[in-house]
């Protein structure tokens, strides 16, 4: 498996690969850290056309299952309001797999999606 920095489409062909399995997403946003775990049933992508401003994403990934959120800043656990998890996507970011686990770089934060 190739490792280190990847383009939008290696990125995607190997975590491609993971349907049918477990993962355990964490993400870390200026001050938030929460973690999900998921059965990930599907990978998908997610393009608006019309935006009403700069927060909404161009690009979405949308790990889709059904999962529980962990917030770690309060130690609660819910399920996800929706069967998706959806990471917002830029132009510049950047794609990382080690091995063992997929980073996910952005102006916004980090995401880390790994087998759970």
């Amino acid at each position: 498996m190739k490792q280190g920095f990847l383009s939008i489409e290696e990125f995607n062909a190997l975590i491609q690969q993971w349907s049918g399995r477990m993962i355990k997403i964490t993400k870390h946003e200026i001050n938030d850290i929460d973690q999900t775990v998921m059965n990930l049933q599907s990978v998908s992508y997610d393009q608006k056309t019309r935006r009403i401003d700069d927060y909404v994403p161009r690009h979405s990934l949308l790990l889709n299952g059904d999962g529980q959120i962990e917030a770690l800043s309060t130690m609660s656990n819910e399920p996800l309001p929706l069967s998706n998890y959806e990471i917002p996507l830029e132009d510049n970011s950047l794609y990382e797999f080690n091995g063992r686990k997929f980073i996910i770089t952005t102006d916004r934060g980090i995401y880390k999606i790994e087998l759970a």
